[in-house]
């Protein structure tokens, strides 16, 4: 039996340079993920790429169009007011959903100073009046098209919603089906309390 040293013992234990080389990568990889971490925190975390050029307190985009009544709607002129502003289409369920709602609010805020405006994303103006009437809105609807739907940030999906303050600056955006409890908390905030 062959005496083994302590030396012999060492050696044999420890590990080659292709371990060396392996452990040097894996701590590489962790610091550059610890980096990644960190500046994604500094930034205030992960965004979307809608979250990058969200329009939330920034200046409302200023349009004028003519309504489905053949009236003027300008949205400067409501400008002491809080805008409810919704992008919509006929086609679409959750928006079909959340206009009676829309309805009964301009009814109970409109004196406080609330309007709703629709923008239906439609290509048939005939389906919106059809439904315009069947859900007997009582606020402004006009026709919408791409060019106003990138004023506001490319609508991509509907029904999309802004809530804009008195002093023409956009305070809430909601996309896509939304828990009406949500937009109308946002409102009542943005009202004055009676």
């Amino acid at each position: 039996m062959n005496a083994v040293t302590s030396q012999e013992i060492a050696r044999k234990a420890a590990p080659g340079p292709e371990a060396g080389h392996a452990r040097s990568f894996a701590l590489r990889r962790f610091a550059l993920t610890l980096l990644l971490v960190a500046a994604c925190l500094a930034a205030g975390g992960p965004r979307s790429a809608h979250a990058a050029t969200s329009l939330v307190h920034k200046r409302a985009p200023e349009f004028v169009r003519t309504d489905l009544g053949h009236k003027r709607l300008d949205l400067n002129a409501y400008r002491g007011k809080v805008v409810l502003l919704n992008f919509w289409a006929t086609w679409c369920a959750p928006c079909q959903v959340e206009m009676p709602s829309f309805v009964a609010w301009q009814k109970k805020y409109g004196p406080q100073g609330l309007q709703v405006i629709g923008i239906s994303l439609d290509d048939d103006p005939a389906l919106v009046r059809s439904l315009v009437g069947k859900l007997k809105l009582n606020y402004p609807v006009a026709m919408g098209d791409v060019k106003l739907g990138d004023l506001y940030g490319g609508v991509l999906g509907l029904p999309v919603t802004y809530l804009i303050d008195r002093h023409g600056m956009i305070q809430a955006e909601f996309q896509g089906e939304t828990d009406l409890n949500k937009i109308k908390t946002q409102l009542q905030f943005l009202l004055p309390s009676r």
